[in-house]
């Protein structure tokens, strides 16, 4: 069986979704007769056709983007060439670009992995609602990393009965903790001496790092966030502002973040908006037994991490919240290793690489 995955953008760009449509990709290629392509764009520049880890990759040429999309016409003619090749069309959803092209679809399987509603562009979603609905009409089935999603989302509701929840997943045998990712534990520890709290994500508006920012002025910890991003000026601003340079660092890079996660006492993924749907940096921190506040978002960011058992779960935009929840944690060493060893079991048990591509690979054929 020929597959073709449809996302917005592909590795090297980091991204939720562009993780586990690799995952995908390089897990289920060349498997069992299964042959697995991707068709993305670009970020910005002419068509580009290669190959990573064994998978090839169409890029179609871009212009840039515009309102969180491709401005590409390329993307059209490289679908109409490739999808009759295929025996099932897999599409990452959001990208509305890919819906205009649903009435001209025929005789094609097809199914919807459907991370998450669009939130931000409300007025540019409505030219594209009717095909987003005829899509998730026309779709065999509609895939979800949780069941918040069919809940809370207007457009799923009708459609329950198609929709199959698969949590994304790790490959536990990269976080194993080896004696060198130990020992740059222990150097990050003596740098940052006390309670630490680590987050990690790319400094846009939904990740809710301002929020997390203001918890600090009323917690005797040092703060680790780790990512890159628009909002990178604003949030150094933040930190000035209420003086705590001395307690929250900006970090826009670093090679490895597996001895950050060892060396933390905590991780915050204090997300604001339902942007973000899951939270795969949730799992990393829970497979190192490291207890998680998240919010209580409608998508299946707290499906995750489970208030009380692996964590807490906070109203969204709530700093005081936020502080209380990282105090009741840090103070209490015995509350923070019970959390922690809950967190290792659930990754281990539900969220592990190879059950979510057995049941992929099971709804798929």
């Amino acid at each position: 069986m020929k597959i073709l995955q449809i996302n917005k953008l592909y590795y090297p760009i980091i991204g939720g979704v562009e993780t586990t449509t690799q995952v995908i990709a390089e897990g289920l290629n060349n498997q069992d007769n299964l042959t697995v392509d991707v068709l993305v764009c670009q970020l910005k520049g002419p068509r580009k056709i290669e190959k990573i880890n064994g998978i090839k990759i169409y890029r179609a040429a871009s212009w840039g983007k515009l309102l969180g999309m491709p401005l590409s016409l390329d993307f059209f003619k490289l679908f109409r060439q490739l999808y009759r090749q295929y025996d099932l069309i897999l599409i990452h959803h959001p990208f509305p670009l890919i819906f205009l092209v649903f009435p001209f679809i025929k005789k094609t399987r097809i199914i919807i992995y459907y991370h998450s509603n669009i939130v931000r562009q409300k007025i540019s979603k409505l030219f594209f609602l009717p095909f987003i609905k005829l899509g998730l009409k026309q779709a065999e089935k509609i895939l979800v990393g949780g069941q918040n999603l069919i809940t809370y989302s207007p457009l799923l509701k009708r459609y329950q009965n198609k929709c199959v929840i698969i949590p994304f997943s790790l490959d536990l045998e990269n976080y194993l903790i080896t004696p060198q990712i130990q020992e740059e534990a222990q150097k990050i520890k003596q740098q940052y001496p006390g309670p630490l709290i680590l987050s990690v994500g790319r400094l846009v508006y939904y990740k809710g790092f301002k929020y997390l920012i203001t918890a600090i002025k009323e917690i005797q910890a040092h703060l680790i966030i780790i990512g890159q991003g628009p909002e990178k000026k604003k949030l150094a601003g933040l930190i000035k502002k209420h003086n705590l340079n001395h307690k929250v660092y900006l970090i826009n890079h670093v090679p490895n973040l597996k001895p950050f996660y060892v060396a933390c006492d905590l991780f915050v993924l204090p997300a604001c908006a339902p942007s973000e749907a899951f939270g795969l940096v949730q799992l990393e921190a829970m497979a190192f037994a490291k207890p998680v506040i998240n919010t209580n978002l409608p998508t299946a960011v707290p499906e995750v991490s489970l208030d009380q058992k692996t964590g807490l779960t906070v109203p969204i935009k709530n700093s005081l919240a936020l502080a209380g929840a990282i105090n009741k944690i840090i103070n209490n060493q015995q509350l923070k290793n019970q959390l922690g060893q809950t967190a290792v079991d659930r990754v281990c048990r539900i969220f592990n690489r190879k059950t979510f591509l057995k049941k992929l690979k099971e709804n798929l054929s």
